[in-house]
C-alpha cells in the first residue's frame, strides 16, 4: 500500500478540494526502521518528518483497534453485527455524552498507556535523541467517520506547546490501515523551515503580552482555533509547494517536528470504516516540559491552551 498510485477520489478538507496537480500533491517518502537511527534522523532533519513503515507489531495495533471500537458497542456508533476491528460506522444518532465518556476513559486505559510506551517507540526516541525520554501525559486518540466534513486545519504543533522546549516530537500512529481515501494526515512539503519562520514572527508579535497570553494558542495574534488556515489549497499555492499524502498501514508511525505543518482530509471510505489514530509526544526528559500537557486529554480541554 505504500506505492504511488492514482487516488480514486478528490481529497477534501473543510470543504476545500486539494489540487491533484503534480506540483501541488505528492506522496510521503517511507523509511525503513531497520536503517541506522542516525541515518534516519538525518532524513528527519531534512524532511521535517519520518514515516517509519512497520516499526510496530501490526497484530498489537489491530488488537487495540478492536478493543477501542468494542468499547462503543452500546452507543450505536459501530454498525450492529459487524466486527469491531473493522470499525464500520452505523450512521445513526448517538448520545454525544456517552461517546465523550468512553473517550475520556479510553485515554486513561492502562492498555492505551502501555501501547504508547511500546518498546519500539521509546527506544527509537532514546537512540535518536541520545538520552532518557519523556512521554507527555496528554495523549490524543481520535476516530473520524465517513460523512463528517470537519477536519483538522493546517497547523504546526508548537502553537500548543509554547511553554516547553521546541525539541518535542509528535508520533502520529494509524490504528488500523488508513488509505488516502480514509482521510489520514497530509503534510506540507518543506514546511518545517516555514513553520520556524512563522513562529519567530509570532514571538515578536507576542512579546508585549502577559506570560499567559504569550504562550496561548488563542491569543490576540492567533486565530480562534490556533490553526493557520482551513484552506489547504490556498496555503500550498502561497508557499508554492505540495501537500504530501500516504496510504498508512497498521504498524506504521510518522514522526514530525513541532514546526511541520500538517492537516487532515475527509474520511470518504466507501466501506464505511472509521479512521482511528493516536498522536503522542516525546521529548528528552531533561528539556523543559509544558505543564499544560501533564494532564490527560479530554474532548473539551482546549481552554487550557
Amino acid at each position: 500500500m505504500n506505492t504511488i498510485r492514482e487516488i480514486d477520489i478528490p481529497l477534501v478538507s473543510n470543504g476545500y478540494t486539494l489540487s491533484a496537480a503534480d506540483d501541488r500533491l505528492g506522496w510521503l517518502i517511507p523509511s525503513d526502521p531497520g536503517t541506522p537511527v542516525q541515518t534516519l534522523w538525518e532524513q528527519y532533519r531534512s524532511q521535517g518528518y519520518l514515516w517509519l513503515k512497520g516499526i510496530l507489531d501490526r497484530r498489537e495495533v489491530i488488537d487495540f483497534r478492536r478493543r477501542y471500537f468494542t468499547a462503543f458497542n452500546a452507543t450505536g456508533l459501530v454498525a450492529p453485527g459487524t466486527d469491531p476491528t473493522e470499525g464500520i460506522y452505523a450512521n445513526q444518532p448517538v448520545d454525544p455524552q456517552a461517546i465523550r465518556q468512553i473517550l475520556v476513559e479510553a485515554v486513561r486505559w492502562a492498555a492505551y498507556e502501555a501501547f504508547c510506551l511500546s518498546k519500539p517507540i521509546y527506544t527509537f526516541f532514546e537512540e535518536a535523541l541520545g538520552g532518557p525520554v519523556y512521554l507527555h501525559k496528554r495523549k490524543l486518540i481520535r476516530h473520524t467517520h465517513p460523512g463528517d466534513a470537519n477536519c483538522t486545519g493546517a497547523h504546526y504543533d508548537l502553537t500548543y506547546l509554547r511553554a516547553g522546549t521546541d525539541r518535542v516530537y509528535t508520533a502520529w500512529i494509524p490504528l488500523g490501515d488508513i488509505p488516502v481515501e480514509m482521510g489520514g494526515l497530509v503534510y506540507l512539503e518543506g514546511s518545517d523551515r516555514w513553520g520556524r519562520e512563522k513562529e519567530a514572527e509570532f514571538a515578536v508579535l507576542n512579546a508585549n503580552l502577559t506570560p499567559e497570553e504569550r504562550i496561548s494558542a488563542y491569543n490576540r495574534n492567533m486565530s480562534s482555533t490556533g490553526w493557520l488556515t482551513k484552506e489547504l489549497p490556498s496555503l500550498s499555492e502561497r508557499l508554492n509547494t505540495r501537500w504530501l499524502c500516504a496510504d498508512y498501514e497498521a504498524g506504521d508511525m510518522v514522526i514530525h517536528s513541532a514546526y511541520m505543518i500538517h492537516a487532515a482530509t475527509e474520511n470518504r471510505d466507501p466501506g464505511g470504516r472509521m479512521r482511528l489514530s493516536t498522536d503522542i509526544r516525546y521529548q528528552l526528559v531533561s528539556d523543559e516540559i509544558d505543564a499544560r500537557w501533564t494532564r490527560d486529554w479530554s474532548p473539551d480541554d482546549e481552554k487550557r491552551f
